[in-house]
C-alpha cells in the first residue's frame, strides 16, 4: 500500500495529465473543429451579443484559462517548488495574472449565458476564482505559506470548473432529459460545489503539500 507521501506527487501529476488532456480537447474543439462556435450558438434559443465582440472575449477567456491550466498544475507540484523557488514564484505570477486578466472576459461571456440562473452562477464562479486567487497572492506576500497554500489550492481547483461543467451538462441534458438552460445552470452551480469540496478534501488529505 502506498504511503501518503508517495501519493502526493501522484495527485499533482494526475491533475496535470487531466489539465493537459482538457487543454488539447478545448483547443481542438474551439479553434480547429468549430472556430466560429456555431454549435454553441445553435444550442441556445436566443443570442443577443455582438458576434465579433463575443467571439473575441470568448477566445480571450479560453486562452487565458489555458494559461491557468498550464501554470496551475506546475505550481502544485512539490518537486518544482523545491527545485527552484524562483521558478515557482514566476510561474505563480503568471497564474495570478492569467486569472486576473480573465475576469473581464469571463464576466462578459457570462452575461450572455443561457438563462438568469446560469448567468448568476458564472458571475459567482468568476468572483470566487478571482477572490481565492487574490487571497492566495496576498497571503504569500505576507509570508503566510499555510494560508497561501489553502487559498491557492481552492483557486487551483476552481480552474477545473469548466471541465466539470462539461461533464455535468450532458448528464443533465441527455441522461436526465432536462432543457439545455436548466442543465447548464445545474452544471455551473454544481461545478463550484464539487470543485470546492474536492479542494477541501485535497487540503485535509494534504494531496498537494
Amino acid at each position: 500500500m502506498k504511503t501518503r507521501t508517495e501519493r502526493k506527487p501522484a495527485a499533482a501529476v494526475a491533475l496535470a495529465v487531466v489539465a493537459f488532456l482538457w487543454i488539447m480537447h478545448t483547443l481542438t474543439k474551439n479553434f480547429v473543429s468549430d472556430p466560429e462556435f456555431v454549435k454553441l450558438i445553435a444550442a441556445r434559443d436566443a443570442f443577443a451579443a455582438d458576434p465579433s465582440v463575443w467571439l473575441f472575449m470568448l477566445r480571450a477567456h479560453i486562452l487565458l484559462a489555458v494559461v491557468s491550466l498550464v501554470t496551475g498544475p506546475i505550481g502544485a507540484m512539490r518537486r518544482f517548488r523545491r527545485k527552484s523557488i524562483a521558478w515557482h514564484r514566476w510561474n505563480g505570477r503568471v497564474y495570478v495574472v492569467s486569472v486576473a486578466l480573465n475576469f473581464i472576459p469571463g464576466l462578459y461571456v457570462a452575461w450572455f449565458a443561457p438563462g438568469a440562473p446560469t448567468i448568476a452562477g458564472f458571475l459567482v464562479l468568476n468572483v470566487l476564482w478571482l477572490a481565492t486567487t487574490g487571497l492566495g497572492y496576498v497571503y504569500i506576500r505576507r509570508g503566510d505559506i499555510a494560508k497561501h497554500s489553502q487559498w491557492i489550492t481552492r483557486s487551483f481547483f476552481l480552474t477545473y470548473a469548466n471541465l466539470t461543467i462539461h461533464v455535468l451538462l450532458p448528464i443533465g441534458q441527455h441522461a436526465a432529459g432536462l432543457p439545455y438552460a436548466t442543465s447548464y445552470a445545474i452544471a455551473v452551480w454544481g461545478s463550484m460545489v464539487f470543485n470546492l469540496a474536492l479542494a477541501e478534501v485535497a487540503l485535509r488529505k494534504k494531496w498537494l503539500t
